[in-house]
């Protein structure tokens, strides 16, 4: 939970902690096999491509295509009453189509949010050790690499 106590936060655990350290300093992470150069999300011990149990953890652009949307409307848990109607999106990231998270589009009304769309990740910064990976839209071809501060 939050400080507020009221929204869920994610628990890091030892798959996964490259990925919440890279959120912190803001920049998005993923696991990449070392044999084969696959990215996988989420993280796991063998490369679902060449079964090689050798990867490491890249920066990525953070650029990616809403694949699919969606509005979330009252009723909702209490953490996130404030934050409705919800935009919840999955974002494809350019690096790999299969390549895939699911977040929140901020700074955009819901009509806005449209498939296809360019996006870019936006770090929400939660807690002092949770910072989350949101997207902000974006125009295609946009530069930027890392995210934008919240």
């Amino acid at each position: 939970m939050d400080a507020a106590g009221l929204r869920p936060l994610p628990l890091p655990d030892d798959d996964t902690r490259p990925f919440w350290e890279g959120c912190r300093q803001h920049e998005l992470r993923m696991q990449r096999c070392a044999a084969c150069g696959a990215f996988r999300f989420t993280p796991r011990p063998l490369c679902p491509k060449c079964r090689s149990a050798d990867s490491g953890w890249v920066p990525v652009s953070g650029r990616g295509t809403i694949a699919s949307r969606v509005v979330v409307h009252p009723p909702v848990l209490p953490g996130f009453a404030d934050r409705v109607p919800l935009p919840v999106v999955l974002v494809e990231l350019e690096e790999d189509p299969a390549l895939r998270l699911v977040g929140n589009v901020l700074d955009a009304p819901p009509d806005e949010i449209e498939i296809g769309r360019a996006v870019q990740v936006a770090f929400e910064e939660l807690t002092p050790e949770i910072t989350l990976p949101q997207w902000r839209l974006t125009e295609p071809g946009s530069q930027e690499t890392r995210g934008t501060r919240q």
